[in-house]
């Protein structure tokens, strides 16, 4: 609240907002517009958001629940609800995370626009275009000590990873051709209908075989969401097919299609990738808990899931903890790679 007053704006990478109320509510809270001095002026609150989008261009529809609308349309509430407030310092915690390309550029002419008014902007990020796109001077962070600031004028992707990790980078990928196998995923005339009743997902088909790496593409929200919500059992479907290996698993339940062989790794890590109060050790177990050794007979043993997890988070080169550090207590990135590793 100090800060704010201050004039500082933060917009954080995982979202600050409250599920259960609108974008407006979310946007005005603790600056709500009142009428008759202490009652919320809701029309007033719509029409303040509704003219800060629109001059902003980040259109999001002020009436719309936050639990009811896309991770894109969040991260654009969180960067509204900052410049709402007449921050004249923004700090914007990797904004582009969750945003498409087109929706990154449409971010930077905001961003260009603050500054030409006298903002400040502090953009952090590990996306060396980005920074390089639209930052005016760069520091690079390594283990908590700055190494480097340097004018980003003259300054290349090469020798900023290099600063962010100590030696030098390979910032290109060889790629073989693909020798993919049998299919493991088989997905037939797929159908899915949002919460809405809206079809979010129509009559798609196409597979996934072994060794091959399979894209989906499209701007956020127009149905990847639904698709992998049906695939991974947590989502009805309205018709189609769905098979894992040799076992269909077409209106089954998440975990009997985890147990056909089917890992998710979702697009929000905190609400739906871990239990952030549990530690990691549970965390890695929450799938295979009920199976040797991590238990028996219906107890669970923690040595064990230590045990599990302390290779694992080896392997997967997490930082920032061990089996008993909580979830919570983990960067962004490190808290991916649990997931990946559980999966």
């Amino acid at each position: 609240k100090a800060s704010i007053e201050s004039g500082v704006g933060m917009v954080h990478q995982h979202f600050m907002l409250i599920p259960v109320m609108t974008v407006a509510e979310n946007i005005v809270l603790a600056t709500e517009p009142v009428h008759n001095g202490v009652m919320l002026d809701y029309p007033a609150a719509e029409k303040r958001v509704s003219e800060i989008s629109t001059r902003f261009g980040l259109t999001v529809d002020p009436r719309a629940l936050i639990q009811d609308i896309t991770v894109g349309q969040q991260q654009r509430v969180e960067i509204l609800k900052a410049l709402y407030r007449g921050a004249d310092i923004l700090v914007l915690d990797e904004p582009t995370a969750v945003l498409t390309p087109q929706e990154a550029q449409e971010l930077f002419a905001i961003v260009r626009s603050l500054t030409e008014q006298g903002k400040s902007i502090i953009f952090i990020s590990h996306k060396l275009n980005e920074v390089a796109d639209i930052a005016d001077r760069v520091t690079v962070l390594r283990r908590g000590k700055k190494i480097e600031t340097l004018p980003a004028a003259g300054a290349t992707e090469q020798e900023l990873a290099r600063l962010m990790v100590g030696r030098e980078v390979l910032l290109r990928v060889e790629k073989t051709p693909g020798n993919p196998g049998d299919p493991l995923l088989q997905v037939e005339g797929l159908t899915v209908i949002d919460d809405r009743g809206i079809t979010k997902v129509n009559d798609v088909s196409f597979e996934v075989r072994g060794g091959e790496i399979v894209g989906i593409a499209g701007v956020d929200g127009n149905g990847q969401t639904e698709l992998i919500d049906a695939m991974a059992g947590l989502r009805k479907i309205a018709a189609g097919r769905i098979q894992v290996g040799d076992e269909d698993v077409t209106g089954e339940s998440c975990k009997e299609c985890l147990d056909a062989g089917l890992g998710h790794i979702p697009e929000d890590r905190q609400r739906r990738g871990l239990v952030l109060d549990f530690s990691l050790a549970e965390n890695i177990a929450l799938h295979d808990y009920d199976h040797p050794p991590s238990s028996r007979f219906g107890w669970l043993y923690p040595k064990k899931l230590a045990e599990k997890a302390g290779k694992l988070l080896e392997e997967f080169d997490v930082r920032g903890g061990g089996p008993q550090t909580a979830a919570a207590g983990l960067s962004g990135g490190n808290q991916q790679k649990v997931i990946l590793a559980r999966e």
